[in-house]
């Protein structure tokens, strides 16, 4: 036997039709057409009915039956190959999308948000994506070095905005010293909105050499990301400088996990020379790296510094709180948002720079120890 609403349970709700406002408000169903898609051939008392009627019914238009008659899907997308055990600490892209969606919300557009396992499979993504009319665009993240996308984009003629910097495809990568910048006019394939992170490191290597710090490691993130290999160069750049080698001064690579950022630091300072400051990639890094730091007895900042890039509440919470690179994040995400409504309003390819990262000081940075005149 059925229990009462069990049978209106199981069965949905039959969506409000085209069909069902004519009938509500008495006018034909290419009335309704015409006056719910701005179109001329209604009277402005019918238009202002039937929307009326449409608010009352609950009705919404059917994104794939809009795609398919060549308007917009009202959705955007976003696509994020990383491992998925990196997100779930991670508050950048947090912030990042909150941002976004802060300006596509106000346009009533939705956020279509995806993790898959590898750039092959976000590349599918996109052609399916495509195929389906599912989005009107999308924002790319994490530019590679040698990267896919802005091309297999353009071919599909998929609107997009590449967050972060991405040169152009002539732009040679350098294997001196000079630490270049990502191309100052727009990408031919897709507009760009990056920030500065040779200069953001600059910031970081300053302040740690005034210190007095000559043994530093940074503990980057993903190999093959652009900017994690800007980061790396405007490093080692710095450090020549500064009259730095690389036995004083060099990077690793992780995957931006609290695993691997915590085992790259016990194999730094297992080293016959431990580095005295650490500069880590993440802010999820950074707090991994101090909690092996004070498993092994190394106060923080006198036997290490630690400087953590994007600033957090986690930089702030731990103990002693952590020197950090800070940016408005969210204000990033509003940025490359704005970029894209702006490409799909017809507006020109181009790049836009944003907010430059500033360093936090804060107490887990200080002269190293036994150092009486930095």
């Amino acid at each position: 036997m059925t229990a009462p609403g069990e049978a209106a349970r199981r069965k949905p709700a039959r969506r409000p039709t085209i069909k069902d406002i004519a009938r509500r408000a008495r006018v034909s169903e290419s009335a309704v057409s015409f006056a719910l898609n701005d179109r001329p051939g209604v009277s402005q008392d019918t238009r202002a009915r039937v929307r009326q009627v449409a608010e009352e019914l609950g009705w919404q238009a059917n994104s794939a039956a809009r795609a398919l008659s060549g308007e917009r899907a009202g959705c955007t997308g976003l696509v994020l190959a990383r491992p998925a055990q990196t997100l779930g600490v991670e508050s950048f892209f947090l912030q990042l999308v909150s941002g976004i969606q802060e300006v596509l919300s106000a346009r009533k557009i939705a956020l279509l948000f995806q993790v898959v396992e590898d750039l092959d499979a976000e590349c599918a993504l996109y052609r399916r994506w495509w195929a389906e009319r599912r989005v009107d665009g999308v924002l790319v993240v994490d530019p590679r070095t040698d990267d896919p996308r802005p091309e297999l984009l353009a071919s599909l003629g998929l609107p997009a905005v590449a967050i972060g910097g991405l040169a152009a495809p002539d732009q040679a990568v350098p294997t001196d010293r000079q630490t270049p910048e990502p191309t100052a006019t727009a990408h031919p394939l897709l507009s760009t909105v990056w920030a500065d992170d040779s200069k953001a490191m600059a910031q970081a290597l300053d302040h740690l050499y005034g210190l007095g710090h000559r043994r530093i490691v940074h503990v980057a993130g993903m190999p093959g990301l652009a900017h994690t290999e800007r980061r790396i160069r405007s490093l080692r750049a710095e450090a020549g400088q500064r009259g730095l080698d690389a036995r004083q001064v060099r990077s690793v690579t992780t995957d931006y996990s609290d695993a691997e950022g915590a085992e790259a630091t016990r194999r730094i300072l297992d080293a016959a020379e431990p580095p005295t400051a650490i500069i880590y990639d993440n802010d999820v890094m950074a707090v991994a790296g101090a909690s092996v730091a004070a498993g092994r007895g190394i106060p923080v900042p006198g036997g290490l510094s630690i400087v953590a890039w994007d600033d957090s509440a986690l930089c702030r919470v731990t103990h002693p709180r952590l020197t950090a690179l800070a940016r408005d994040t969210p204000g990033f995400g509003r940025l490359a948002a704005q970029e894209l409504l702006a490409v799909l309003d017809g507006g020109p390819l181009r790049t836009v720079q944003g907010e430059l990262p500033h360093l936090e000081a804060r107490e887990s940075t200080g002269a190293p120890t036994g150092l009486t005149d930095p």
